[in-house]
């Protein structure tokens, strides 16, 4: 399975945008597929899961009530649709997919390569 990640971009704080994650190759199904984010100096940090079989969603701490993970099972694509953007959300977000559950980088495996997202104040 390949991931290409997009929809990255610069937006102004309190504005909104929608990250994809296509998948090709084969159906990610049974997979957990997952939202990571990291910022320069920083390490990657969890931002949002979903389970693709049941749509059992989860959420970081720092994005919880703003942003929204969904998926579209015909397309094979997630999304991130992220609203009341901050500063702090500034980062490269990239999307992976891991066998079960996990809240590290290590849980995951299939990096796409990242999509730049820039929210100035």
């Amino acid at each position: 399975v390949q991931l290409q990640a997009s929809g990255g971009g610069l937006v102004q704080a309190g504005g909104s945008l929608r990250l994809s994650c296509a998948a090709s190759g084969r159906t990610v199904s049974r997979y957990v597929m997952s939202w990571f984010r990291q910022a320069p100096g920083k390490e990657r940090e969890f931002v949002a899961a979903i389970r693709w079989g049941t749509g059992l969603t989860y959420y970081g701490d720092s994005v919880k009530g703003r942003f929204t993970i969904s998926k579209n099972n015909a397309e094979n694509t997630m999304y991130l649709q992220m609203n009341t953007l901050k500063p702090e959300d500034t980062a490269v977000y990239y999307c992976a997919r891991g066998n079960s559950l996990g809240y590290r980088s290590d849980d995951y495996y299939g990096w796409g390569q990242g999509t730049l997202v820039t929210v100035s104040s």
